[in-house]
């Protein structure tokens, strides 16, 4: 249903794939069924950018879920109490569980999942730049479940939509446990932020800290993004990066001022006659810094990954089937 084995069981496939990608008669109709609104499935023809393009956005969020657990993972131990304590562990399983589906997903465009788990632990590949930023205290848990996962499920909701079956399928059933993972946030965001004095003021510290991360999180500028064009046209992307994170302030922002916590930015408004949020500059040579590896916690996130790849291989190599071949499943 979600993939889950490779597109390229050989190289006379892998050829002729990629030998097919300047063929305008397959271009248009592989266009022709895009824009009917058809899925296109892994074993179906697509172009040799599609793919790769497709590989890059899947395999990008299935190392952020993974490496997004890291910061809420580390206050499992420290949680305020019991109740907390085990929502932020079912919270966490389920973004490890995403990041399966997504890998899956990624698998069927022709990459393994060890080369792509690789290029997570060399360095090479990307993920979301919000997980490179410190949970300094319990309040930072209450934005990161309630806004950064809210800004998620407005990327995710659109792009599953989108016109690849298995990561389309793949985001449905994250959505719905994302949806989850968003009550549990605000819940412990309208606590805090209706608490006592010093819970409210720990609250606003971590909005603080936050707002620029947040701002950053749907990616650089319409006008300098590289891909969004080709995306969408290929219905791989399902909006803009400015139009979702306008979508994002649109919902969120009334949210957080109407318990009393305030943005850290005078120039955050909402123009009244294009319904575009307006802010300040939000100094996107960080978030091009923090993308390329020189973040607060880059480093020390892929150190924690590195770890615990090398302390865990024997449970993985305890199970391996060395003579086990996998095929994409029909569904």
């Amino acid at each position: 249903m979600y993939g889950g084995g490779y597109i390229f069981d050989d190289e006379k496939n892998k050829s002729q794939a990629i030998g097919a990608q300047d063929d305008p008669e397959l271009l248009a109709v592989f266009e022709a069924r895009i824009d009917r609104g058809e899925k296109i499935e892994p074993h179906d023809w697509m172009p040799v950018e599609y793919r790769r393009q497709l590989l890059r956005m899947i395999e990008q969020h299935a190392h952020s879920e993974i490496v997004g657990a890291l910061p809420e993972g580390t206050w499992i131990t420290r949680a305020p109490n019991l109740k907390r304590k085990m929502a932020l562990i079912a919270k966490v399983q389920d973004e490890i569980g995403h990041a399966q589906l997504l890998y899956a997903a990624a698998e069927t465009l022709g990459k393994s999942r060890e080369a792509m788990v690789n290029d997570l632990l060399s360095g090479k590949a990307k993920y979301s730049n919000v997980f490179n930023y410190p949970a300094k205290t319990w309040a930072d848990i209450a934005v990161i479940g309630f806004l950064i996962d809210g800004a998620a499920i407005v990327n995710q909701l659109a792009n599953a939509k989108g016109s690849y079956g298995p990561y389309s399928r793949a985001l449905k059933r994250i959505c719905v446990e994302e949806s989850f993972h968003l009550k549990q946030g605000h819940e412990a965001f309208v606590y805090l932020a209706t608490g006592t004095s010093q819970q409210h003021a720990m609250l606003q510290d971590a909005m603080n800290r936050w707002y620029r991360p947040l701002i950053h999180f749907f990616g650089p500028p319409d006008t300098v993004s590289q891909h969004t064009e080709k995306l969408m046209r290929w219905k791989v992307k399902m909006a803009s990066n400015d139009d979702m994170r306008n979508q994002f302030l649109d919902q969120y922002i009334p949210k957080i001022q109407e318990v009393g916590i305030t943005l850290p930015d005078p120039n955050l408004r909402k123009n009244a006659d294009t319904g575009i949020w307006e802010f300040s500059d939000p100094n996107w040579d960080e978030f091009f810094s923090v993308i390329r590896g020189n973040g607060p916690c880059n480093k020390e996130r892929l150190a924690v990954r590195q770890w615990a790849e090398e302390n865990g291989a024997w449970v993985k190599n305890a199970l391996l089937k060395t003579n086990e071949k996998y095929t994409i499943p029909l569904a």
